[in-house]
């Protein structure tokens, strides 16, 4: 725009609204291809460490980096641990559809009750039931 137009480069960041400051910005960030390299060979050496171990590393090692760009470059090289799925030690059974009572003493149902007096002392009651009559015999675990 410069060339083209003749005009400084005040005036032609003026006219697009940009900041003359951004213009002459120069990066002074160092190449990273050295410390990318070290968080591989760490993570593939170390498979479960996330990036803040891996940083405590780096610093061990003498490399002179914040925290925050050891995890930028740590999930711009795709490392980020997986998450966890929790581990069931025992399978539950899959449940068979209810079945249709047909007569009286056929399925029963039970359940647990719980509940407190005013006076806080609690009862749990199993309460069992015959789904054809729906005729209710409850038990008391925790007698008054």
């Amino acid at each position: 725009m410069c060339v083209d137009w003749g005009v400084s480069i005040r005036k032609a960041c003026g006219a697009i609204c940009f900041d003359t400051s951004s213009y002459h910005y120069k990066s002074r960030r160092t190449d990273q291809a050295a410390v990318e390299m070290r968080i591989k060979e760490i993570c593939e050496t170390r498979v479960r460490y996330g990036y803040r171990r891996v940083h405590v590393l780096l610093r061990r090692e003498g490399w002179t980096i914040n925290i925050k760009k050891t995890r930028r470059i740590y999930n711009e090289l795709g490392l980020q641990l997986r998450n966890k799925s929790p581990k069931r030690r025992v399978k539950a059974k899959l449940r068979e559809d209810r079945e249709e009572a047909i007569g009286p003493n056929d399925v029963w149902a039970m359940d647990f009750v719980h509940d407190q007096l005013a006076m806080g002392k609690k009862l749990r009651i199993l309460t069992v039931v015959d789904t054809h009559s729906r005729c209710q015999s409850a038990r008391n675990l925790n007698p008054l």
